[in-house]
């Protein structure tokens, strides 16, 4: 029976880089140039690691570790090498004790929302069967393999295997892997509170402490045919990236109110998707980093790079936000869906307090296409108070009646290129129609949905809706015409002349990051500082751009692409190399931010 490893109607990206991804548009696969080779396959890794004698194998949760052990083993025998295999779970505690431990964070039981954690990976073993896993002198080699193998000790040589979180949460969707330290198939909601909250800070933390270290790194997604580098050569590209522009690669997913704008235009998406809602553009969490030599492609995480070089790439914020990359771009696709729910984000005390992160999630939506007819929900109508909204409310809840919504949050006409303000509290929703780039905080999961036009999720399941949650953080002080005034940017012009028209596009006071407006002529070059801070760029009208670093590297990108310039650059060069204007949006921590 073949058994199914992915439940996603999404691709795996190809270990080659063939013409066919090389169009000259969007690049679903964007990788930085290695500084050496990347390997590929099972066989070349058992014949790079057959003179060890004691090798740990270590990596991410959700690695398929028999079949990775199972290819490695049979290729290190057929060298004719006794190999002796040494699980690191054997040292785990019980799956009670674990989740006993772990209990504290997972928050209610029905609720999607937990608690970041403060345990550490060690707290997950027990220490003294760790001390047992040793090696076997009468055998050829040793291996010690499992997530935290490197915990047990051993000299030898470091192998790390890392998944990509999107592959991590289709591989759980099939019931194929499951969260650290269980065996337990759980549904997508309590997997992902578990490794949101939970799995990946500690794993993150555990994985990036390890960098210096590796002496090999393989991207384990391909199950057939893995790719594989040196630790050298991953340093050595980790820190070319520090100092040069890049894209994380990008994923894509579909929900209930999703559209089909990127679906049918971004050329190698899967077209028997019923829709795409989200485009992953830059969740730091959750993307991975590509990189490419020869051809060859390979991905690791992106924590992998802010834990190795966090103060090049944030600068002057970077004690601030340390290995959390703070500003998030991502998509929005209504364009033929359906509206999103009626939401709001938590105030900075309660997200603080609750659900324990340092900052809240306070957005943007920039408009970057619409249909005639697409609109924005945003701010409470005149005088609407919170008893009468919280019984409306709870009776559309009771009753699965809709709600004449309009009759307590106002309806704005959504424009190409407007700037909506979401700070936290604010009440909002994209309408059907719109094509949104949400340039926003890193936060991304704590959206209190307080009405949902009386539907079932994709899943065919009710919709989480936190009413209380949300009437404990929604600002009513946002009404009438203080919503038109106060959150709808107003843009200015800075900068005029010489082919280019810089504006300021102002977000609001409690949003810590800021976004400018470029408009550049073809053939107009400009010259851009970074004054010792991180700029995450996108070209949100026109075709394409070239960037060239203070270091010379040269990179194209293309519409709708989001790209990275570390504050470590220094100074970059950005030129409109298209027939037509282009223009870019630039969002950036502000000097005056406080968290």
């Amino acid at each position: 029976m073949r058994i199914m490893y992915r439940k996603t109607n999404s691709y795996l990206p190809p270990v080659i880089k063939g013409n066919e991804y090389l169009t000259g548009g969007y690049d679903l696969f964007p990788a930085f140039p290695a500084e050496d080779r990347i390997y590929v396959g099972i066989n070349s890794l058992a014949d790079i690691l057959v003179n060890e004698k004691n090798i740990i194998i270590d990596g991410s949760e959700g690695v398929l570790w028999d079949i990775f052990m199972s290819g490695l083993v049979s290729g290190l025998e057929s060298h004719g090498k006794s190999v002796r295999t040494v699980a690191a779970a054997s040292a785990l505690k019980s799956e009670d004790e674990i989740e006993s431990l772990i209990q504290p964070f997972m928050g209610e039981e029905d609720s999607i929302f937990g608690r970041m954690t403060d345990l550490q990976i060690i707290d997950f073993f027990d220490r003294q069967t760790l001390k047992t896993l040793t090696q076997d002198s009468s055998q050829d080699i040793n291996i010690i393999y499992g997530t935290g193998a490197a915990l047990a000790g051993w000299e030898g040589c470091l192998v790390y295997v890392d998944l990509p979180k999107n592959e991590l949460q289709f591989r759980m969707g099939a019931g194929v892997s499951f969260n650290f330290g269980t065996r337990r198939k759980m549904d997508q909601r309590e997997s992902y509170k578990r490794s949101y909250f939970i799995d990946w800070p500690i794993l993150d933390s555990y994985k990036g402490s390890l960098i210096r270290e590796m002496d090999w790194i393989v991207d384990e997604q391909r199950i057939d045919q893995y790719t594989f580098m040196s630790g050298d050569n991953f340093r050595k590209t980790l820190d070319k990236m520090c100092r040069n522009s890049f894209r994380v690669r990008p994923w894509f997913a579909p929900g209930v109110w999703g559209g089909t704008y990127l679906r049918d235009s971004i050329h190698g998406l899967n077209r028997d998707e019923k829709n795409l809602a989200w485009s992953y553009e830059l969740m730091a969490l959750e993307n991975g980093i590509m990189f490419i030599h020869d051809g060859t492609l390979m991905e690791v995480s992106f924590s992998f790079l802010m834990s190795y070089g966090y103060k090049d790439i944030l600068g002057d914020c970077a004690e601030d936000f340390k290995e959390d990359f703070p500003i998030r771009f991502d998509f929005l696709d209504t364009i033929n869906g359906d509206n999103l729910s009626i939401q709001c984000h938590p105030r900075p005390e309660y997200i603080r307090s609750r659900f324990g992160k340092k900052y809240t999630q306070d957005e943007t939506y920039y408009i970057l296409k619409c249909t005639p007819d697409a609109t924005v929900y945003l701010g409470f109508q005149e005088g609407i108070r919170k008893e009468e909204f919280k019984k409306a409310l709870e009776k559309s809840q009771e009753t699965a009646q809709k709600l004449e919504i309009t009759d307590y949050v106002q309806e704005f006409d959504a424009r190409k290129h407007d700037l909506f303000l979401i700070p936290n509290g604010t009440i909002h929703a994209s309408g059907a129609g719109n094509l949104v780039l949400e340039i926003s905080s890193a936060p991304y999961i704590f959206t209190f949905k307080m009405y949902d036009w009386v539907r079932l999720d994709i899943d065919g399941r009710p919709r989480p809706i936190n009413i209380g949650h949300g009437l404990n953080n929604v600002r009513f002080e946002r009404n009438g015409d203080v919503v038109k005034d106060t959150l709808i940017s107003k843009p200015y012009v800075m900068e005029e002349g010489d082919g280019l028209v810089l504006e300021h596009v102002p977000t609001h006071p409690d949003h810590f990051y800021d976004v400018h407006r470029y408009t550049i002529s073809s053939g107009t070059s400009i010259n851009i500082t970074n004054d010792d801070k991180c700029h995450v760029w996108m070209i949100v009208e026109g075709s394409h751009v070239e960037l060239v670093s203070a270091e010379g590297m040269k990179e194209r990108y293309n519409y709708i692409e989001t790209f990275i310039v570390p504050a470590a650059t220094g100074s970059y060069t950005i030129t409109n190399t298209s027939d037509n204007d282009v223009m870019l949006v630039k969002a950036f921590v502000k000097d005056e931010f406080t968290l």
